[in-house]
């Protein structure tokens, strides 16, 4: 696969700030090759390989968007109220046959196909109807409450662009067209695995000393939502020759490693040594709290994202730089710009400046406005603060502390979590 390369040595050791990392990042990706044609239904959150063109009008026909009555504007009085005679009905899946003459009205349901000679629909709450009649006041506009053919979607026209991914209204759409198949890319093969001499497999009873891996199931929860192909290649111990033969496989099978652990500068720490020298890092220092030991670069042909340790970190590093990342190689265009919201602050917050810090908040509504709190204990090993947090609170680099009542921004969870 055809990859850009990464930056040069010099680089290494420069401290990114998280705009800088983000953007190194992503200049340096290009999709993964390879597309499938799938089922509508099998096409649920994956990415589109060629734009999906409309074969016919949505909707087919003119139609009602309303129940009420199709009518000739033209016999509708300016002032006061119009009296129409009833001459049938027209439904979604039977419409009316006839045509609208003067005087004359059709009963129509929501989409039904507009009668011809009607050019308006009065919806049915403002009419009164009586023995075959239809008393519709002053005030109607001519074409109001009509759908024109064509509306949604034009014959002909991109219903959906390529790089869209695929959620449920985009299957409904595609099905709106009478579409059964449609072109996706390839699933990106993202092989994981945490480090550590110290971390015990969930189901057994810790030694002295030990932890158990959440790392691989925080990031398994965090792909299998992306819809990557997942290679789970467990716990590798901190060895050099047990990570460089990890290595080596997953670069071999995959088109994006992640690990979690083994960073940061300790004498246990082999990953960046490894990389450099089985590939390249580009960098593995952001300014950002909690994550800063974070690796981006390259083993053969695999992408490679070295998380740190903290379970916290994982989670914030992944959402802040490497979800995007995923996405781009899967071919998702345009990506998503980070939404951050102002709220006001319930309470007051301690902040050194230098670093941007992602502090875990939860938004309440308070009083008619919404605020926002920390969740708890901010450590980065505190795992509980994600899973009781809704949002991220975010404090800029240059930012001190934040006194109770002033603003900051969040970005919520709605759509990472």
């Amino acid at each position: 696969m055809a990859q850009n390369p990464v930056s040069p040595t010099s680089a290494r050791s420069t401290n990114y700030s998280a705009a800088a990392a983000r953007q190194a990042i992503l200049e340096r990706l290009t999709p993964v090759g390879g597309w499938e044609r799938v089922n509508v239904r099998s096409a649920l959150g994956r990415v589109l390989a060629e734009d999906v063109i409309a074969p016919c009008n949505v909707p087919a026909h003119d139609n009602s968007a309303m129940d009420g009555y199709a009518v000739r504007h033209a016999d509708l009085a300016p002032q006061g109220e119009s009296t129409l005679t009833i001459v049938g009905t027209a439904f979604a899946g039977k419409p009316f046959s006839g045509i609208v003459g003067a005087g004359q009205a059709v009963r129509i349901m929501t989409g039904a196909p507009i009668p011809e000679g009607a050019d308006s629909i009065v919806v049915q709450e403002v009419t009164r109807a009586a023995e075959g009649k239809v008393h519709v006041p002053a005030g109607q506009r001519a074409g109001q409450n009509l759908r024109r053919a064509g509306e949604d979607l034009a014959l002909g026209g991109v219903a959906l662009p390529a790089g869209k991914r695929c959620g449920p209204a985009e299957l409904g759409l595609i099905a709106s067209l009478g579409i059964a198949e449609v072109a996706v890319r390839r699933r990106l093969r993202v092989a994981f695995f945490s480090t550590g001499d110290e971390l015990a497999s969930i189901g057994k009873p810790l030694a002295p000393g030990e932890v158990y891996d959440s790392n691989r199931y925080t990031l398994f929860g965090a792909l299998s939502r992306l819809g990557c192909d997942l290679i789970d290649m467990g716990v590798v111990r901190d060895d050099p020759q047990a990570l460089e033969t990890a290595f080596r496989d997953a670069s071999a099978n995959a088109d994006v490693i992640l690990t979690s652990g083994g960073v940061s500068v300790g004498e246990a720490d082999f990953i960046r040594e490894l990389v450099n020298r089985l590939g390249e890092v580009a960098f593995w220092k952001i300014d950002i709290k909690p994550g800063r030991p974070m690796a981006f670069g390259r083993v053969g042909d695999a992408w490679l994202f070295g998380l740190p340790g903290n379970p916290v970190a994982v989670l914030v590093t992944f959402y802040q730089f490497v979800q995007d990342a995923l996405q781009a190689l899967s071919g998702v265009s345009p990506l998503p710009e980070p939404a951050l919201f102002d709220v006001v602050c319930a309470e007051t917050i301690r902040k050194q400046p230098g670093r941007r810090e992602f502090m875990r908040g939860r938004l309440a509504l308070v009083d008619g406005r919404q605020t926002v709190r920390l969740a708890g204990a901010q450590g980065s090993g505190v795992l509980r603060s994600m899973s009781e947090a809704n949002c991220f609170i975010v404090l800029p680099e240059e930012r001190g502390d934040v006194l109770a009542g002033e603003t900051v921004q969040v970005q919520i969870f709605d759509g990472l979590v």
